[in-house]
């Protein structure tokens, strides 16, 4: 599909955290879409193939998020080789080491709050000044998790970030919704890729169970007895960026298959 034809036809978006799961999935599809997007992440040469993968349209960086220079950068680079930036996926995320609270470093805690939370305020900040404020529109999507809606055992860190940024999504969308621009959080629950199986092992191999019969048991409680995959995720990021969804913003939408309903 070319940039003239789809539901994100003439838009450009950011990706960060494009190298490997959801980012490289939801590239694909924005390309598909119309769109022209820069990925990003820190590990070059994946994030390199991610973008080679996503087709024509696509073009991808490293990126340091926690680096306001880099980020600098990397909106920069989108602006001169596609001339605006009209959506932003804050997606780039680190799930820290899990720790009991009374365990906790300040390193793990910080660090873990600098990737998922403040990069996505200095992500904002740049493409709102770069671009945004100045031409009236934009959609910029944070990506929280439904692990911060009930908290989760040994993910201080990780929950506190992540529901963080449902906060930060509703103030931002207080701030920019007179200027145009919509900022919405999605909020996923497992999603099936290498880091969730691979935490799914470790967790089995805790209890002393097999891989498959911790996950049976943890899907007893979803609605829908399945789990995401990144496509699922990039469909709702296709909505919530595209103009079919002019009218949402300030919200937080799970996309977890019914394991945790909100209301």
């Amino acid at each position: 599909m070319s940039s003239t034809s789809g539901r994100l036809a003439g838009k450009v978006a950011i990706i960060t955290g494009a190298s490997t799961g959801c980012g490289p999935v939801m590239a694909r599809l924005f390309v598909e879409q119309g769109a022209r997007v820069l990925l990003s992440a820190r590990r070059e040469e994946l994030v390199l193939d991610a973008a080679k993968a996503a087709g024509e349209g696509a073009i991808g960086m490293r990126c340091d998020v926690t680096s306001e220079a880099d980020i600098a950068a990397m909106v920069d680079r989108a602006i001169v080789e596609f001339g605006q930036v009209d959506i932003l996926l804050n997606n780039a995320a680190a799930p820290g080491q899990d720790k009991w609270v009374w365990e906790q470093t300040l390193e793990n805690f910080n660090a873990t709050i600098a990737v998922d939370l403040t990069a996505a305020m200095l992500c904002t900040r740049e493409v709102l000044n770069r671009s945004m404020l100045a031409r009236k529109t934009g959609s910029i999507i944070n990506f929280s998790s439904t692990a911060a809606w009930p908290g989760m055992p040994r993910k201080t860190h990780y929950v506190a970030a992540k529901a963080a940024l449902r906060a930060l999504t509703k103030t931002v969308a207080l701030e920019v919704g007179p200027q145009g621009i919509r900022c919405n959080c999605l909020v996923p629950g497992g999603i099936e890729t290498d880091l969730w199986i691979n935490w799914g092992k470790r967790m089995a191999a805790e209890q002393g169970v097999t891989f498959e019969d911790w996950k049976a048991k943890a899907l007893e409680g979803v609605a829908l007895r399945t789990i995401s995959t990144p496509l699922d995720i990039a469909y709702l990021a296709l909505f919530l960026a595209s103009d079919e969804a002019r009218t949402i913003t300030g919200q937080s939408i799970n996309c977890d298959a019914g394991g945790y309903m909100v209301g």
